[in-house]
Order: structure tokens, then sequence, then C-alpha cells
């Protein structure tokens, strides 16, 4: 064969369709599962980017991230889910809700990092903190089994109150009734009254504080959960205004003029995500990697928010407090 027609040859195997998907290829490709909304998700996966770069990872460079958002409807997961797995992703990330879940029905060897704020031993995701088996790891936030903590300082804060409103999301049912059933526990022991206000979507939220004005709730304790967080701004707006004393789970709702926050730091518990998925980029197997505990915990009090309330912070809570808003 004359020279002219290797060289026509051999660019036409380079740029053949096995070439190119072989090249492509090179670059690993991380799905970002979410059960939220980018916007506000944004804080937190930046975390997790962060983590991803400890691990020597950064998007655009050496990893690509191909992101996929149910935007608050648990029924559009599996699609999401599905889609990523069609893509053949290296490593599938999910985050809140019932995400890891979807994930993982629909499959079992694509490895999955969840950041979750359950149990995942008792969402089926692993077998056991320690030694997770399967193609399934994470970290947990402890979301959920902090609910009675928020009860007492709810009590601290309001001790007058003998009836307390809890706000949670009837479309993660799971998580919802683990709370409810921790939450009624703690309210039975301390002796207050506990109404349940179910709101998953925007409207039914100013429904759910309509019921709470009507109930005569001396306070509001609100879940952390995907599609209730990011809503904050109208839960905060809606606190003020019918000037109801809340707790939440996360600090951004005590920065967004929420009264007081106490929960674990979700870009403490998303960073360790980024490091797991690199890990597993390098070679790591899900199943030799022990899901990890939120250890830092964050008490946020906005005094600002407290004296348009009329309330006054006990120097209990203040002493406790990692961080005050004046």
């Amino acid at each position: 064969m004359k020279r002219r027609g290797l060289l026509a040859s051999a660019a036409a195997a380079a740029l053949s369709p096995a070439t190119l998907r072989a090249q492509q290829k090179a670059t690993p490709v991380i799905g970002y599962l979410g059960a939220g909304w980018p916007g506000t998700s944004a804080p937190f996966v930046a975390a997790f980017r962060q983590g991803l770069g400890e691990s020597g990872y950064v998007e655009g460079q050496n990893v690509a991230i191909e992101y996929r958002y149910a935007e608050g409807r648990n029924d559009r997961l599996p699609a999401l889910a599905a889609d990523l797995v069609g893509l053949k992703v290296d490593v599938i990330v999910t985050t809140g809700g019932s995400a890891p879940r979807a994930a993982k029905a629909v499959s079992q060897t694509i490895p999955i990092v969840f950041t979750i704020g359950g149990d995942p031993i008792a969402a089926g995701l692993v077998d056991s903190l320690a030694r997770p088996g399967g193609n399934v790891t994470g970290v947990s936030w402890l979301g959920g089994e902090l609910m009675s903590k928020r009860l007492e300082l709810t009590s601290e804060l309001v001790p007058q109150a003998r009836a307390i409103a809890l706000l949670v999301n009837p479309n993660s049912p799971q998580q919802t009734e683990n709370v409810v059933r921790d939450m009624q526990e703690a309210a039975r022991a301390k002796g207050v009254q506990l109404s349940i206000l179910n709101a998953g979507s925007e409207s039914e939220i100013d429904a759910a504080f309509a019921s709470l004005v009507q109930g005569h709730a001396g306070a509001l304790v609100v879940t952390a959960e995907p599609f209730i967080n990011s809503r904050r701004q109208q839960i905060v707006a809606l606190a003020a205004r019918h000037a109801v004393p809340a707790i939440y789970g996360i600090r951004e709702y005590a920065t967004a003029g929420g009264l007081i926050s106490y929960g674990a730091s979700l870009s403490a518990a998303y960073r360790p995500t980024g490091i797991s998925a690199g890990r597993i980029l390098k070679g790591a197997k899900p199943a030799d990697l022990p899901v990890q505990q939120s250890t830092i915990f964050e008490l946020v009090v906005n005094l600002h928010t407290a004296k348009a309330l009329g309330l006054t912070i006990p120097p209990s809570i203040l002493s406790r407090a990692d961080e005050v808003i004046e």
C-alpha cells in the first residue's frame, strides 16, 4: 500500500467510533443525582467539589460531572438515575431524600456514594457502617436523629409553649416516618402536644403555616429534608410574618434570617463524598470504604430575629452557640 494510503487508513482508524469512545473514556465521568434544586444545592456541591479536588480531581480538567436534579419531585429520581446509568458514568454521587435508593435500584455495579440525613442501614443502602457491602457507601449527617435535641432547645427557648408543630414533607415517606416517630417520643417525654404539618409543595407550606396559627402552636420545628430545605427563604419569611419561633436543621436557615438552627454542617458532610468519589476513581471499592457519620454539629443563633420576635435567648443557649448572628 502506498504511503498516502497508509496515512489515510491510520487517520480513519484514529477517528473511528471505538477510538473516540476510548479517548473520551480517558476522562472519568461522575453522575451527580440530587433530590433538590441546583441553586439551593450550590454550597453543598461546592463542598463536594472541594473533597474531589483533595483527591486529585478537578472538574473540567481531569474529571467530568453530569448533573441531574429532581427539583423536589422524588418520582423523577428513578428516570434520572437510569439516565446516568445509560451514560455509563464511573461513579454516581447521590444527595438527599430518596436519591440513593433510586440509584441503587437501577445499578448494582456502578459505585454509588451517598449523602443522606437518615440511617443508611434502615434505608437498605448498606449492610453495616463499617462494612457497607455491595456497590454503595457514603456519609450520614444524622438529620433525623437530632430532632429530639431540637425539641429540647425549643423548650429552652419558649418554655411556655405547650403545643409545638413539626413541619415535614410527606413525599419523603421513609425519612418523614422516622422523624415523626422520634419527635412524638420526645414530645411525650417533655409533656408537650405535637402537631404534624405536611407540606410537599410551595402552596402546601403556606397552608401549613395557616394551620399552625389556627392551632395556636407556640413554636415550630422544621425537619431537615431536601425539599423543605430548598424552600428555606419562604419558610423563614412565613415564620417572621406569623411571629412563630422556629428551629431548623441546618445553619443556612439561621443565616437567611431564621431564629435558631442545630444540626450537622452540611458542607462538612458533603466534602467527604468528594473524597470517597475520588478514591473510587483511583480504584477503591465502595464495599471497602466505611460509611462516615458527621462529627461537626453547629448551633447558630440569630439575635436580630430574636429581637424582632421579642424573645430573649437564654444564656444557657448563647454559651453553647457556635455562631451568634447580630
